[in-house]
């Protein structure tokens, strides 16, 4: 298994001393597997979730007329997150790495978005670019730090997983469109079915607590997509940001939209693929218990 930050060893050894006097079957089993699933998704969008909800308080409670500009505050915020994050080993600095590359990839697409009138920030404070203020790079560093944290929290191993020369230039093509689309035919339907066929066979497998389950690849995109838009929905109400069309007046953003996140999802699964080699599920010979087998002991590593 991938090797967890000290602070997750910790709390790992003590749910393990707390769940492995469960049954090894019945409801009581599914109900455990299911609350571990459920706190591990939790853990792994711990950066998005706390910056999401300093957002949500700070549309709340932030006075209007504070010395310090709101978009500032989100950034010193974020900035406050991220450092405590690596300081008490809740991230480690390998991580640390990807995730400021998801910065540095989020924010040179902002420029441009809002150059274009895609959206739009609040004209105020002086910790931005142009019109970009500094913590929305951070709202993409929040899907980096998911990724990497889910990669090891899940022990995930992927079946048929494509090359990757292959899946960067899918994902090349798919960033290239979101700038290049304004000025020329969008080819997001074909990105999406090039996706489809690259990543079509591809099965993910993990582990969450006694057993292993699998699903396919395509399947796990289209969900962190729909969370992803969720929580866009609670930042746009907020006014982190907003579209055009909810400047006179906030809305649900356009379900469409989940089709953008789905193809920004590549982008993320091939980032972080570049610094955690995926390996199949056989691989240090190790071999994730089979969906069927309910039951299915404890394994190292789990």
């Amino acid at each position: 298994m991938r090797s967890l930050t000290a602070v997750e060893q910790f709390l790992d050894e003590r749910a393990h001393r707390l769940l492995e006097r469960a049954p090894a079957g019945g409801l009581r089993w599914k109900l455990a597997e299911f609350l571990v699933f459920g706190l591990k998704q939790a853990w792994a969008c711990i950066f998005g979730a706390l910056l999401l909800a300093v957002i949500f308080g700070a549309r709340l409670w932030y006075p209007d007329d504070a010395p310090l500009a709101r978009n500032d505050f989100l950034t010193i915020a974020a900035v406050v997150i991220q450092i405590v994050m690596v300081a008490t080993k809740l991230e480690t600095l390998r991580e640390l790495r990807v995730i400021v590359l998801f910065h540095l990839v989020g924010t040179v697409m902002e420029l441009f978005k809002t150059d274009v009138g895609s959206w739009s920030y609040e004209a105020e404070g002086f910790l931005r670019v142009g019109a970009v203020p500094l913590f929305s790079g951070f709202m993409y560093a929040s899907v980096g730090s998911y990724m990497v944290r889910v990669y090891r929290l899940f022990d995930l191993r992927f079946a048929r997983y494509p090359r990757r020369w292959i899946t960067a230039i899918v994902a090349l093509g798919i960033y290239a469109n979101f700038f290049s689309h304004h000025y020329m035919f969008d080819f997001r339907w074909v990105l999406l079915a090039a996706v489809v066929v690259v990543f079509g066979r591809c099965v993910m497998h993990f582990r969450v607590f006694r057993r292993g389950f699998r699903m396919p690849l395509l399947v796990s995109f289209l969900l962190v997509a729909l969370f992803i838009w969720i929580a866009e929905n609670i930042a746009t109400w907020s006014h982190a940001w907003l579209y055009p069309s909810q400047v006179n007046g906030w809305h649900l953003v356009t379900p469409d939209k989940l089709l953008s996140w789905f193809l920004l999802m590549i982008i993320s699964v091939v980032l972080v693929a570049w610094v955690y080699k995926p390996v199949p599920p056989e691989a240090d010979g190790v071999r994730l218990p089979a969906p069927a087998a309910e039951g299915a002991t404890r394994q190292a590593g789990s």
